[in-house]
């Protein structure tokens, strides 16, 4: 799962094409494509993130797929859009957390008045830290880590009772051998599992 470009983006108006798109902040991690082909893959990942939010209306999210590669874009406003462009298997609700809190950040810094004046981009520094901070959307999202940790958990304990049996001991062996159980206990875990076995569809 990868971020492979982040921007910050004040779209042309599509009727009257002024002003012009401008890149107000922009950053790349594509050290997963050759020393060669880098720069033609960054070309390509601004022209797809700039035709995507002059696409995306005004106060609109989307998600849009080209071949391997993902946009996620919000358009806050009339000049400013966000996009994320990631790997088809980077979770939506990640790359749309990155973008909201990426346009929140710009706005906070930023007047509309500086973004409609802009011609080049502007110093934004977080847009390198939190294209680093969310390659692995498990850190970055609470809920995803949570949940990651939780499956983890559940996997352990679903393994411990598997664990605690020798490689030729079966439970049911355990239970006839055992001084614990009361002789209607032991009978009603065999009616159980009878019962149980009986009811499973394949």
């Amino acid at each position: 799962m990868k971020v492979f470009h982040l921007a910050v983006i004040r779209p042309q108006d599509r009727e009257t094409a002024q002003p012009p798109t401008v890149i107000l902040a922009a950053a790349s991690k594509l050290d997963s494509f050759s020393m060669f082909s880098r720069g033609s893959a960054e070309e390509v990942m601004k022209f797809f993130a700039a035709t995507v939010a002059e696409r995306t209306a005004v106060g609109q999210r989307q998600v849009v797929t080209e071949n391997e590669y993902v946009a996620h874009v919000i358009r806050r406003h009339q000049q400013l859009a966000v996009v994320a462009v990631t790997d088809k298997e980077y979770p939506e609700m990640v790359a749309m957390e990155l973008a909201t809190k990426v346009a929140r950040e710009f706005e906070d810094r930023f007047s509309e008045a500086q973004i409609a004046r802009a011609t080049a981009p502007l110093p934004f520094e977080p847009v390198t830290t939190y294209l680093a901070s969310y390659q692995d959307p498990q850190q970055a999202n609470t809920i995803l880590r949570v949940q990651k940790e939780l499956e983890d958990t559940k996997a352990v304990l679903h393994q411990t009772m598997e664990g605690l049996l020798d490689r030729n001991e079966r439970l049911d062996m355990l239970v006839d051998k055992s001084t614990h159980l009361s002789t209607q206990s032991k009978a009603f875990l065999k009616t159980a599992k009878k019962t149980n076995s009986c009811c499973i569809v394949m």
